[in-house]
């Protein structure tokens, strides 16, 4: 199948295991491994992929099924100057943070939380820590592809 611009249209199916969480939250409400992840899915996206389904295979082995590329536009975000970059910024914010929000329980969330300082601290202590380690992981990329123990290719 082809799209209106001449795009192929590609399905992707994963092999769908037991989640990690298992052994921690117990076993899914949805016997079909394949299902948890479609079901998890619809629930963070506003708007889930129109292919996004599940299937049993051969073996009983669980499945599940989604366009490969959805023809997203990539943004250069190298090209952006900072007032851009903050905007951007901020529009990834708000989508991740609508995502999450479908996820879970508002008032349940809050009560977990408390009313102290400590989350704060620590989801700034993780976003600084997670982000010196993006930093050199992609240092650590960059030497690599340049020892040439990396070969890459742009996309244009």
């Amino acid at each position: 199948m082809m799209s209106i611009t001449g795009n192929p249209l590609f399905l992707q199916v994963k092999q769908a295991n037991a989640s990690v969480l298992e052994d921690y939250a117990g076993s899914s409400v949805y016997p079909h491994h394949g299902r948890r992840v479609v079901e998890g899915q619809r629930l963070l996206q506003p708007a889930s992929d129109l292919f996004l389904g599940w299937v049993t295979g051969t073996g009983g082995r669980e499945y599940y099924v989604r366009q490969l590329r959805d023809v997203k536009i990539t943004p250069f975000i190298e090209t952006y100057d900072a007032e851009m970059l903050a905007i951007y910024g901020n529009l990834c914010g708000w989508v991740l943070a609508r995502a999450h929000a479908k996820s879970g329980d508002p008032w349940a969330i809050a009560g977990y939380i408390g009313k102290s300082d400590r989350f704060d601290e620590a989801m700034g202590k993780f976003a600084l820590a997670y982000a010196d380690q993006a930093e050199r992981d992609h240092a650590a990329l960059r030497a690599a592809v340049r020892a040439g123990l990396i070969e890459v290719q742009l996309e244009r």
